[in-house]
């Protein structure tokens, strides 16, 4: 028995609306900072005061200005007591408001001389000066960046509640690179990923493996088309529920979308091209709706040249930027190497002809 797709293509619009019918945000987890990095942060901690107190923000003599004032090489003032040496991050003394270069005190015995003026915070980093008190560490509803972990290291939180999607892919044999490439993006984007292997490419195998008692998000790797050898849409049908198949999407439109209990299954073709295409499409807003993340930033720029439509399905266009504009690379069919040159990517609704040229279009970033 051979796959094969409806007289019509379903509506890009309706499939996804059926995706993601019943489909809520996921239990925040709190994750040590190491495995938080692209989450989505669930409740950013308020972070108390770093440094919590004046400490010394370079090695040198900690000393206070005061005492300091006309001391230079030509004429050395000297102190009554020997002062403090610091390192950078030890607390400041008693008295002390700054720290003067190695250099800058000679010390003969029991006898101590400053060879030049401070200024009160010089060599100092105060209290709350790097951190103030009750600052978020990230911002909820977005990803954790380096700069939140860096924040909530420094002021000695060792975990953030984020939310992570569970995602199980499985990997019909002959479409290995596919399932790496979605695999590599998914992690990068914060998502907890499984990957299983079908142990051959008939239905019988794909089902088996099939199995969604763990997980947020289920995907399937290469199967979907018409060929002879593809079963992955009749595996889904055999397992569970499925929903649609042939979608009206360039590229994509093999794609296919189901539901194994309440667990949405999304069976992406094995091309690179059409599977990064529907994760786009489909995927993306199904891990924004369990992560609760917020609206994905775009970025709006003219066009450098017109992009044309096909009236009737949805095409997404990769996009370069070139001089303050979005050059088009590739519509509804992309070749590989404008999937590696491209730094944004565009959805263009089923109901339009494209874009002319000079019009200004939100594209989403390629790498956020």
């Amino acid at each position: 028995m051979t796959q094969r797709l409806p007289p019509s293509l379903t509506p890009l619009d309706t499939a996804l609306a059926a995706l993601l019918r019943g489909v809520g945000p996921i239990a925040p987890v709190a994750l040590p900072l190491t495995e938080a990095i692209g989450c989505i942060a669930a409740d950013a901690p308020l972070l108390a005061a770093y440094p919590p107190h004046d400490i010394a923000g370079t090695d040198g003599w900690a000393l206070r200005a005061n005492d300091l004032v006309g001391a230079s090489a030509y004429s050395p003032s000297p102190l009554a007591t020997a002062p403090a040496w610091v390192e950078a991050g030890d607390a400041m003394p008693a008295g002390c408001d700054c720290v003067l270069d190695a250099d800058a005190v000679e010390i003969s015995g029991p006898l101590a001389q400053v060879l030049a003026e401070g200024v009160p915070g010089q060599g100092v980093r105060r209290a709350g000066s790097d951190i103030a008190v009750r600052t978020l560490a990230g911002a909820e509803g977005y990803p954790v960046g380096p700069a939140a972990l860096m924040l909530a290291g420094v002021a000695a939180v060792d975990r953030l509640s984020v939310r992570r999607p569970r995602l199980r892919i499985v990997n019909v044999p002959d479409a290995t690179t596919t399932a790496h490439m979605i695999a590599g993006i998914a992690r990068a984007a914060g998502l907890d990923v499984k990957a299983l292997e079908a142990a051959a490419r008939d239905d019988a195998s794909i089902a088996e493996v099939l199995d969604a008692s763990s997980c947020d998000l289920l995907l399937i790797v290469g199967g979907s088309g018409v060929g002879r050898r593809d079963a992955a849409v009749m595996a889904l049908a055999r397992r569970g529920v499925m929903i649609a198949h042939g979608i009206a999407l360039e590229p994509g439109r093999t794609a296919a979308i189901g539901r194994l209990g309440k667990v949405p299954v999304v069976a992406l073709p094995g091309s690179p091209d059409h599977a990064l295409a529907a994760w786009f499409a489909m995927v993306l807003p199904l891990v924004d709706r369990l992560s609760a993340r917020r609206p994905r930033r775009q970025v709006a720029l003219p066009l450098a040249r017109k992009i044309a439509s096909s009236v009737g399905i949805a095409e997404i266009a990769l996009l370069a930027e070139e001089h303050h504009a979005w050059m088009p690379l590739a519509v509804g069919e992309w070749p590989f190497q404008a999937i590696a040159g491209a730094d944004a990517w565009l959805i263009i609704p089923a109901s339009h002809e494209g874009f002319a040229a000079g019009a200004p279009v939100d594209a989403y970033l390629m790498r956020e």
